[in-house]
């Protein structure tokens, strides 16, 4: 049990290593009134169940997605990139009594988070397929459980680094760039890493 609870934190934390960079920026953007909190971790949480649901039924030999076409999902934090970056470039043509709060929103809901959570989670689904269908399933029910709690543990560590003062104070002149800057450059990654963009060129070819 503890070398596969050992197993799963590994697993875990080489999967979603660059979810913490998206978490900071999300948590980072919360302090401006939306997504609140809670909509990040549901977000996350849902985001994540999916995965892993996703990897459970490939694991048991049935395909939802083929796989040469799952890249595709980079088109999510792609369109919410330039969505915001497009939101930006408007308020500051706006004059200056647009100071709210609410204007100053450049980041996602709940679903937002999801969506993103999925897009980028082409290596998890990846990973966790193989070794799900290699374990027994008492021990793909422990890994699960474990994948849940450290899915708390990023979001705690996410919610601390992006209201942390230092942070805050730091990257607060370069905010409303920041978030579709790093939602923009995940999905090429995405879209480029996976070469549904290639494939397609052959398609339409």
């Amino acid at each position: 049990m503890l070398a596969t609870i050992g197993s799963a934190i590994g697993l875990f934390a080489a999967t979603n290593i660059d979810d913490i960079v998206v978490l900071t920026v999300l948590f980072l953007a919360s302090g401006r009134g939306k997504p609140r909190p809670w909509q990040i971790v549901a977000g996350q949480y849902l985001g994540f169940i999916t995965l892993v649901v996703i990897s459970v039924v490939a694991a048991l030999g049935l395909t939802i997605v083929p796989d040469e076409w799952v890249g595709f999902l980079g088109l999510i934090p792609l369109g919410i990139g330039i969505w915001t970056l497009v939101r930006g470039l408007r308020r500051n043509d706006d004059d200056d009594d647009d100071d709210d709060d609410d204007d100053k929103i450049t980041a996602v809901g709940m679903w937002g988070v999801a969506g993103i959570t999925i897009a980028n989670g082409a290596d998890n689904i990846s990973l966790y397929t193989p070794i799900f269908r290699t374990s027994e399933p008492g021990e793909v029910a422990i890994m699960i459980v474990v994948f849940l709690a450290l899915v708390a543990v990023w979001c705690t560590a996410g919610r601390l680094i992006g209201t942390h003062k230092a942070v805050t104070e730091t990257l607060e002149r370069v905010e409303h760039w920041l978030v579709p800057a790093v939602f923009i450059g995940l999905g090429l990654f995405i879209l480029i890493e996976s070469g549904v963009i290639l494939r397609l060129v052959e398609v339409l070819a």
